[in-house]
Protein backbone atom coordinates (compact mmCIF):
# COMPACT_ATOMS: atom_id res chain seq x y z
CA UNK A 1 0.00 0.00 0.00
CA UNK A 2 1.11 3.23 -0.98
CA UNK A 3 1.70 6.06 1.30
CA UNK A 4 -0.83 9.47 0.77
CA UNK A 5 -0.97 12.36 2.73
CA UNK A 6 -3.91 12.90 5.21
CA UNK A 7 -3.70 16.35 4.75
CA UNK A 8 -3.14 17.12 1.26
CA UNK A 9 -3.60 13.77 -0.86
CA UNK A 10 0.24 13.75 -1.98
CA UNK A 11 1.88 10.22 -2.62
CA UNK A 12 5.74 11.90 -2.42
CA UNK A 13 8.07 12.40 0.78
CA UNK A 14 11.54 12.96 1.88
CA UNK A 15 13.06 11.46 4.09
CA UNK A 16 14.25 13.96 6.67
CA UNK A 17 16.16 15.08 10.11
CA UNK A 18 14.33 17.58 11.56
CA UNK A 19 13.93 19.58 14.98
CA UNK A 20 11.06 17.68 17.02
CA UNK A 21 9.38 19.76 20.06
CA UNK A 22 7.83 17.60 23.04
CA UNK A 23 5.53 19.43 25.39
CA UNK A 24 4.38 18.10 28.53
CA UNK A 25 2.25 20.35 30.65
CA UNK A 26 4.24 23.43 30.73
CA UNK A 27 7.75 21.77 29.83
CA UNK A 28 9.18 21.26 26.69
CA UNK A 29 12.49 19.87 25.30
CA UNK A 30 14.18 20.11 21.97
CA UNK A 31 14.99 17.20 20.23
CA UNK A 32 17.39 17.69 16.92
CA UNK A 33 18.10 15.28 14.43
CA UNK A 34 14.91 13.44 14.69
CA UNK A 35 13.74 11.26 11.63
CA UNK A 36 10.60 11.84 9.70
CA UNK A 37 9.12 11.53 6.37
CA UNK A 38 8.09 14.92 5.05
CA UNK A 39 5.18 15.72 2.42
CA UNK A 40 6.67 17.21 -0.39
CA UNK A 41 3.58 19.46 -0.56
CA UNK A 42 2.35 20.49 2.44
CA UNK A 43 5.29 19.50 4.17
CA UNK A 44 3.40 17.71 7.32
CA UNK A 45 5.95 15.10 8.87
CA UNK A 46 5.49 11.67 10.12
CA UNK A 47 7.34 10.26 12.84
CA UNK A 48 7.50 6.49 14.01
CA UNK A 49 6.15 5.82 16.55
CA UNK A 50 8.96 3.63 18.28
CA UNK A 51 10.80 7.26 17.87
CA UNK A 52 8.47 9.38 19.60
CA UNK A 53 8.22 6.95 22.33
CA UNK A 54 12.07 7.22 22.82
CA UNK A 55 11.69 10.69 23.15
CA UNK A 56 9.00 10.22 25.46
CA UNK A 57 10.96 8.00 27.77
CA UNK A 58 14.01 10.39 27.45
CA UNK A 59 11.73 13.46 28.67
CA UNK A 60 10.58 11.45 31.96
CA UNK A 61 13.88 10.57 32.79
CA UNK A 62 14.94 14.01 32.34
CA UNK A 63 11.94 15.83 34.07
CA UNK A 64 12.87 13.00 37.03
CA UNK A 65 16.71 14.01 36.84
CA UNK A 66 18.35 10.94 36.23
CA UNK A 67 19.56 12.30 32.90
CA UNK A 68 21.33 15.52 31.83
CA UNK A 69 20.47 17.61 28.61
CA UNK A 70 22.88 18.86 26.22
CA UNK A 71 21.82 22.02 27.13
CA UNK A 72 19.21 24.27 28.32
CA UNK A 73 17.59 27.59 27.03
CA UNK A 74 15.13 30.15 28.49
CA UNK A 75 12.36 30.89 26.26
CA UNK A 76 10.55 34.17 26.74
CA UNK A 77 6.54 33.05 26.71
CA UNK A 78 4.07 36.05 25.79
CA UNK A 79 -0.01 36.27 25.46
CA UNK A 80 -0.40 36.52 21.64
CA UNK A 81 -3.50 39.61 22.81
CA UNK A 82 -0.10 41.73 24.51
CA UNK A 83 2.68 41.45 21.81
Amino acid sequence: MEKKCSFCGNRNFTHKMVQYIHKSGERFMVVNDVPCEECDYCGEQYFKAGDLKKIETSFEKLRRSKKKTLKEIRVPVGQFAEI
